[in-house]
């Protein structure tokens, strides 16, 4: 077993492809860098933080890009937004079999603040753009940084999620809602709360992911390949429906939640008796926990896929 979350970008691409299948689109030796950070005296990157190209999974054809938490958390600036962007552009002329996003971000990176953001509102273009060619996009959270910001909203536009149970995936990060709302809103530095609020379990119960693995490459590349298929059509009728599972859920949350372990309030309200149990329960046991009914805009194509 090794962990998917101790490993770097390039040591998942590895592991997770076929051997020696992967074939990088400007790779470090290209120098393509960031010319902003260099302005501002922070160091640079040769790839920008983000590793591209095409590869085999399982003998399937995928063009893959793998984020570098090590490198200013995987946060997203104009030429890694670019790398990501082009990547999908290629894939919509190309028709892989599909198109696998190793997510680890903390979101945009605050020195190229306006850039970053245009960036992501054209990764999520773009993203929309190939699924609705009917070439599904697979994301995988498993990574120490989690998957927050920018691109948690890219995550949420794809086909297939799949998250470790030490994967985060959530809009805003937990420091930044302390920042934004103190401490007595959200403690950052209470891990078991973060967790329980934005970790893999709880994406799995609420039906945020499609699947939920232990943190082990071999697990992802397993559940990479069950979800080569998971395409679904992008319509009107599924984007309301999705909104109004989403607003159900906020309802059944009770009128004095406030303060309160909501996480815990939530898997009750799901049909999760034990629900303060949940955090030291196996990925095993969890995964049998999601209810059959659940308030989730994903449930429908789940079934059946680990």
């Amino acid at each position: 077993m090794i962990s998917y979350a101790e490993c770097s970008a390039r040591e998942r691409l590895a592991l997770l492809l076929d051997g020696g299948s992967f074939h990088e689109w400007l790779p470090p030796g290209e120098r393509v860098m960031s010319p902003h950070l260099a302005q501002l005296g922070v160091p640079s990157a040769f790839d920008d933080g983000v590793a591209i190209g095409r590869a085999t999974l399982a003998g399937h054809p995928v063009f893959v890009a793998a984020q570098e938490g090590a490198f200013m958390g995987g946060g997203v600036g104009e030429v890694h937004g670019a790398k990501l962007v082009g990547l999908l552009q290629r894939a919509l002329r190309d028709r892989p079999a599909a198109v696998l996003l190793l997510a680890e971000s903390g979101g945009v990176r605050l020195h190229e603040a306006n850039a970053g953001l245009i960036a992501v509102s054209e990764v999520m273009r773009a993203l929309l753009d190939v699924r609705a060619a009917g070439v599904p996009v697979i994301v995988l959270i498993g990574g120490a940084n989690g998957c927050f910001g920018g691109m948690g909203i890219v995550a949420r536009c794809a086909d297939f999620i799949v998250c470790s149970d030490v994967g985060r995936l959530a809009m805003s990060g937990p420091e930044v809602i302390e920042a934004s709302h103190g401490v007595e809103e959200f403690d950052s530095r209470d891990r078991a709360l973060v967790w329980r609020t934005t970790g893999g379990k709880h994406r799995w119960l609420t039906g945020d992911c499609d699947a939920l693995v232990e943190d082990d490459v071999a697990a992802f590349r397993a559940a990479a390949i069950a979800a080569i298929g998971a395409s679904r059509p992008l319509t009107l009728a599924g984007l309301e429906e999705e909104h109004a599972l989403l607003a159900a859920r906020l309802r059944m949350l009770p009128a004095d939640s406030e303060g309160r372990d909501e996480a815990a309030l939530l898997w009750r309200a799901l049909g999760i008796d034990d629900a303060a149990r949940v955090p030291e329960l196996s990925v095993d046991a969890v995964r049998a926990l999601r209810p059959q009914r659940q308030v989730t805009g994903r449930s429908s194509r789940c079934n059946g896929i680990r």
